[in-house]
């Protein structure tokens, strides 16, 4: 029978019933099966995960059906966990399983795109000019030519080109920067390596091999916690998820695990059914908080008060009252608190001041070798030692760099004090900034002395100069830092926790809003279990205390309680810090490749943080001043000027980089000191100091001193991490833009003394911008080409993550879909064109280079006891020491591709390394040679190849440790030279082991043990930060050479944040000016402005997929209270706008709950291309959350050349926090989506 007849009979048939007639047998057609087997038909599955920073690193299924990806399912292969553990699959979220819509959506970028304007203008040049760097010299040369394609920029107008096209006008262009204004004037913008390694290294390669400037990106996203290299020496390293089931009781601060950790957020539950104990600290009702037995709700941006409190009832616990032996022999032996500090006399009391030194008491306590960087304490039986482990032992000396409990000159064990209470020359009254009773109105303040006076145990010290000193340890600073008396009738320390003194529980309360029987009870089980357990408390912390100004006292305040509990380097314990895919694992095999080490040392870094700042002219509108965040114990006459002074200075003393770095092409410099007979080092050192050399950043609106060519790949920096929006599309693009506010030439403000001010600031600065991306984002509608990437689906490239110790492939399932390419292939595609390009431009040439002091290496040793600036004449000009180091790259531009296809000779003649070590590569070489094959010709003949993606992972693979046991063998012999102890032993197993790229295709494979991070991979215990510090005895990275809870620096004293205090969110003043200019007749009310992590996308990634939008509210959303939008007249869905001098944005509100009074959120991040109307204060289409937003640098993130204040690609440096903004809400009026006529419409509420 056919199915159209038996459709038709089907309620007619009879069959055989059962169950007294409730079932019943039927025989139909069956054929209606088949449109369900053939939709989950395939031909292949293939692995891949997502390159999309969202820390989850899942293994996924990519089907594949007639050469097409249909859909993707979760793998469930990874290795199996010990059995008392779960395990790690099944790992991946909806966000993920959406991926697929994206290769053949509308969205997609199929063609090499170019802006129409500059299209025609440079067909018509290259009709007039043959050679292609003199056609682009004649367009970005005509004035008005170059500004009619920067205006068009974001409001489209792209057509497609070729592939050709675009190479040669980007070869010439990039030529043309580098032969005219300096290879630095050429950057490039791409964040989180870990995500797709190779795909990073192919656009970082290409400009290292220029001469270009690699931007950071961890620090500009914010997801840079300052406060851990400050404690460590390291810039992040946290433990897997998997370890949070071996803790015994975690803390959820300001990490919102289901949401944001979806993939790991199966530990959190899991480890609840063994009794651990969870608590959620968020100031709005999150998704974690129900995960929790307790929610605890602080006032945004008082983070760092309640965590004081905590500390307070910790120390008076279980450090005073009733000392717990664990606590006190983990600070004795692990932190900086028995070391000595000198005090320095003020107007009627004493403040600490630096670190002693053993260079400063008589004969350097027998110590020859970097005395002046060795702390010094008092052991047990009163002599003064310095210990082993401090920084001065790691450098010059080998064998004593260990944290064996041994005087560092006899090699006698020795046990430290911790204390001089008891045994004191004197009591001192010694003065502690306190900064809680200012800050902006809109939050809590205590009206307390702002210099509290407490009273310490001290010792009198003859220094090797003839004079004395009074000293102190750590140890009593901390404790008189946290309001704790200890029989010394101090009036400002707390006889109960119910007093209103500086960090008590009653006191935080006012601050938080947190009761304070709650903070108490916290702190005391916290504290309770980690005495039981030997450290296995936890705390995992998000990036919602770490945007703000002052993040490293909300986070320094949580690694206190850690450190107090002895809970860091211990299994089940620590600080687990999740924001961003920083594990970068195979890091040190990774490095050659990226920067082109292979060929030439060293690459151009540049902090973007302090990049953006200048050159988007943030700056120009700088409303905080760096008097008003000193302590008020510090001298305010050595700190005048703007913030971007501070940031001039540390450049010039060798703390941060600069790009572009002087003010003249670096190509020209060794020419000019040939001329005059001197090395190009000598002539730059003369010049520098003579002034007819100065660095770009003291001129910065001079056409020869900003940057001029921009890549961007990997990122949607101007529709996502771009803070200050609306500044880089007036001064950096030279389009329309909203910014409301005036620049200080107009407003009146501190203008810059080591800055030139002109009244009119640059627009328009880059002359070409091109993103490669698979999708049209924002920041795609700002290029002048864009270039289609090939997807996460069609490319070979690998992936690792800090949340598992798996490395994993992105693998080409299918081939890329119309004309996109890897970025691997596009980066070649460019380098061999402007091979090519440049012969008769550029040939053979000498760059110079300023390096910034680094981290990691024997110059951090550089400045010991004071700040000195060699422009103010009060030291000399000493490269590498009082100034950054002056080095020079011998770059050959022809041969730029043939060096990009190929690894360099480097790494036989020097080798490989990281953080401070370094070993021989020969026979990972040869295997390359083997594995990649060799040139046969050319510059790079008899090196091994890089033709393709895989030969780029193959590189990798064999260089790292991490992926290679014998490497890992060979790095953890050459740490052992510096501690004087073995520890080849954590590797040994492995060394036969060799991870190949085929291998990781087949399964994800745990990777091995490696010096380059402080925690094991290993089957007894899960990957835990600090592990090898605690129980290798591998000194921290920091000038103790232990987890340094005191900040000695000069900038750091003088800022007031030598220990941790509570500052309040700073006053950026965006506000007031705004308030009421624009009225649309509806209520306006100034609200603090929050951009967490959101539920339907990963960034801005998916924010524009179908399916993301459709289980989402499908466009810009701002979260806030019920009271605020009552107050404002706003109800649920209603157009709002957003708005503060910085700039407006457009979305409609979501009102909750759970949303506290007072603040608003827009989660991070919702594209400007969906559903987005005119704003009414701008009169352009929306804007998007960082319209509303402006950098502002912190002087204490600029220092460098000081142990662990050194700077480091990513690991030190300005932030680009956000979290203290304020903006002015209002209901919209008028909903004009600029379509065109008769578009206009007015909403319902307020007709």
């Amino acid at each position: 029978m056919s199915k159209f007849l038996d459709r038709f009979r089907y309620f007619k048939q009879k069959g055989e019933t059962f169950a007294d007639g409730h079932g019943q047998l039927l025989e139909t057609n069956r054929d209606w099966e088949d449109g369900y087997r053939q939709r989950w038909q395939h031909d292949k599955i293939v692995r891949s995960t997502h390159g999309v920073n969202c820390t989850g690193s899942c293994s996924w299924k990519i089907y594949v059906k007639n050469g097409l990806v249909t859909w993707e399912t979760q793998q469930t292969d990874y290795p199996r966990t010990r059995p008392d553990m779960p395990n790690h699959e099944p790992r991946g979220c909806p966000r993920g399983a959406s991926y697929s819509w994206y290769l053949y959506s509308a969205n997609r970028l199929k063609y090499p795109l170019m802006r129409k304007r500059l299209m025609k203008m440079w067909r018509e040049a290259k009709k007039l000019h043959r050679d292609p760097v003199e056609a682009w010299a004649s367009i970005i040369e005509d004035a008005d030519k170059a500004k009619s394609f920067k205006q068009a920029r974001g409001r489209g107008g792209f057509v497609r080109s070729s592939w050709q096209e675009v190479n040669e006008l980007i070869a010439a262009s990039n030529v043309y920067t580098v032969k005219t204004y300096g290879p630095d004037r050429v950057a490039g913008f791409s964040p989180i390596p870990a995500m797709s390694m190779v795909s990073y290294a192919s656009g970082a390669r290409y400009l290292s091999l220029i001469g270009g400037t690699c931007l950071s990106f961890y620090d500009w996203y914010c997801d840079l916690p300052p406060a851990s290299p400050q404690t460590w020496g390291e810039q992040t390293d946290v433990p897997e998820s998997a370890d949070w089931y071996n803790s015994c009781y975690i803390i959820a601060w300001g990490s919102n695990v289901p949401q944001t950790r979806t993939p790991d957020a199966h530990f959190f539950t899991e480890v609840r059914y063994k009794g651990t104990k969870t608590v959620a600290v968020t100031p709005d009702y999150a998704e974690i908080a129900k995960l929790c037995d307790l929610w605890l709700a602080p006032k945004q941006g008082t983070d760092a008060a309640m965590a004081l409190a905590m500390g307070h009832v910790m120390l008076r616990e279980f450090h005073l009252d009733n000392p717990r032996q664990y606590f006190t022999d983990y600070v004795r032996r692990y932190t900086d608190m028995p070391m000595l500090v000198m005090l320095e006399e003020r107007d009627g009391y004493y403040a600490a001041g630096r670190m002693l030194r053993a260079a400063d008491l008589v004969d350097s306590l027998g110590q020859e070798n970097n005395p002046e960087w060795k702390t010094v304490a008092i052991s047990s039986n009163g002599e003064m030692v310095a210990p082993n482990g401090s920084i001065g032992f790691r450098w010059g000396e080998k064998g004593k760099w260990n944290l064996e409990q041994r005087d560092g000159t006899t090699g006698a064990e020795t046990e430290l004090q911790l204390s001089l209470l008891g045994s004191q020359d004197e009591i001192a009254n010694v003065g502690f900034p306190y900064f809680g009773g200012e800050g902006p109105e809109y939050f809590n303040h205590v009206a307390l002395d702002n210099v509290l006076l407490h009273k310490l145990p001290a010792k009198r010290l003859q220094l090797a100069d003839g004079s004395s000193a009074l000293v102190t340890t750590v140890y009593d600073l901390t404790m008189a830092n946290y309001g704790l008396e200890r029989g010394l009738n101090d009036e400002n320390c707390a006889a109960s926790y119910d007093d209103i003194k500086a960090y008590t529980p009653a006191w935080a309360e006012q601050i938080t809003g947190v009761p304070r029987a709650q903070i108490i009870r916290i702190a005391r089980e916290f504290a309770d279990n980690a005495d039981k357990t030997h450290g296995r408390s936890m705390i995992i912390v998000g990036a919602g205390l770490n945007h703000w100004y002052h993040l490293d006292m909300n986070y320094r305040g949580l690694i206190n309680m850690l450190v107090f509990c002895g809970c860091v380097g211990q299994s089940g314990g620590g600080w687990a810090h999740y924001v961003g895919q920083e594990k970068l694992r195979p890091q040190t095999g990774w490095q050659p490749l990226a920067f082109a080490l292979d060929w030439q040392r060293p690459a151009r870094h540049m902090n973007s943080t302090s990049y953006f700042y200048n050159h988007s002219s943030q700056w120009r509108y700088e409303t905080v001043t760096a008097q008003e965040l000193l302590s008020p114990t510090a001298d305010k006459s050595r700190y005048s000027g703007h913030l971007i002074d501070f940031n001039v200075r540390a450049e010039r003393m060798g703390w941060l980089p600069s790009a572009p770095q002087l003010g003249t092409n670096p190509l020209y410099i060794a020419r000019e000191a040939e001329k005059a007979g001197m090395t190009p080092v000598d002539y730059t050192v003369k010049s520098l100091k003579d002034g007819s050399i100065r660095f770009a950043a003291e001129q910065p609106e001079n056409g020869k001193n900003h940057p001029r060519n921009l890549f961007i790949w990997r990122s949607n920096l101007l529709g996502s991490s771009g803070k200050g929006h609306e500044y880089m599309l007036k001064y950096l693009l030279g389009t329309e833009h909203g910014i409301q506010g005036l620049d200080l030439g107009k407003q009146g403000g501190v203008k810059p003394e080591e800055v030139e001010w002109v009244d009119n600031g640059l627009d328009g600065k880059l002359d070409l911008v091109v993103t490669l991306d698979f999708r049209l984002s924002s920041t795609c509608l700002y290029s002048d080409i864009v270039l289609p990437t090939a997807t996460w689906y069609e490319k070979d490239d690998m992936n690792t993550s800090d949340m598992h110790p798996f490395i994993h492939p992105l693998s080409a399932a299918v081939d890329p879909a119309w004309e996109s390419k890897s970025d691997w292939d596009i980066y070649k595609g460019i380098a061999k064109k402007f091979s090519e390009v440049c012969v008769g431009h550029l040939g053979k040439e000498t760059d110079v280079v300023t390096l910034p002091i680094q981290h990691d290496s024997a110059a951090e040793l550089a400045q010991p006891l004071d700040v000195k600036d060699w422009k103010k004449g009060e030291c000399d000009l000493i490269p590498g020491k009082t100034a950054p180091h002056i080095m020079t790259v011998e770059r050959d531009y022809p041969a730029t591709y043939e060096r990009f296809t190929s690894i360099g000779p480097l790494m036989e003649k020097i080798g490989n390394g990281g953080k401070g070590i370094a070993w021989n590569t020969q026979s990972e070489m040869d295997l390359l040679r083997k594995l990649n094959y060799t040139k046969a010709d050319g510059p790079a003949k008899g090196q091994p190849m890089l033709n393709t993606a895989i030969d780029a992972a193959e590189m990798i693979l064999t260089l790292a440790p991490e992926t290679n046991g014998q490497v890992a063998v060979k790095a953890w012999a050459a740490l052992s030279e510096f501690t004087g102890r073995d520890h080849t032993h954590l590797a040994t197993n492995k060394e036969d082991e060799k991870i190949r790229f085929r291998d990781i295709q087949a399964q994800p494979r745990k990777i091995i043990s490696s010096p380059t991070w402080s925690g094991l991979e290993d089957e007894h215990v899960s990957y835990n930060a600090g592990y090898t510090n605690v129980h290798e005895l591998i000194p921290w990275r920091t000038l103790s050479g232990r987890q340094q809870l005191y900040q000695d620096h000069q900038w750091m004293r003088d800022f007031g944040e030598s220990l941790l205090v509570y500052r309040p969110p700073i006053d950026t003043r965006s506000v007031k000016a705004v308030m009421g200019c624009k009225s649309n007749g509806n209520p306006e009310k100034a609200l603090n402005f929050l951009t967490p992590h959101q539920k339907w996308g990963i960034h801005s990634t998916y924010s524009d997929n179908l399916l993301m939008l459709t289980l989402s509210r499908g466009g810009p959303i701002v979260w806030m209270s019920e009271t605020d939008a009552k107050d404002l007249g706003i109800e649920d869905n209603d157009w709002i706008e957003v708005f503060n001098s910085n700039g407006a944005l457009t979305a409609r509100a979501v009102v909750s709950q759970r949303v506290p009074a007072g603040m608003t959120m827009m989660y991070h991040a919702q594209e400007r291309i969906v559903n987005l109307p005119g704003s009414e204060i701008t009169q352009q289409r929306g804007g998007i959350h960082n319209s509303v937003t402006r950098i502002t640098p912190k002087p204490t993130h600029m220092i460098g050349g000081y142990a662990q204040l050194a700077y480091g690609f990513n690991y030190y440096g300005t932030v680009g926090s956000n979290r203290d903004e304020f903006v002015v809400v209002r209901k919209m009026k008028n909903i004009n989506w600029l379509d065109g006529e008769g578009n206009d419409q007015v909403q319902e509420s307020v007709k």
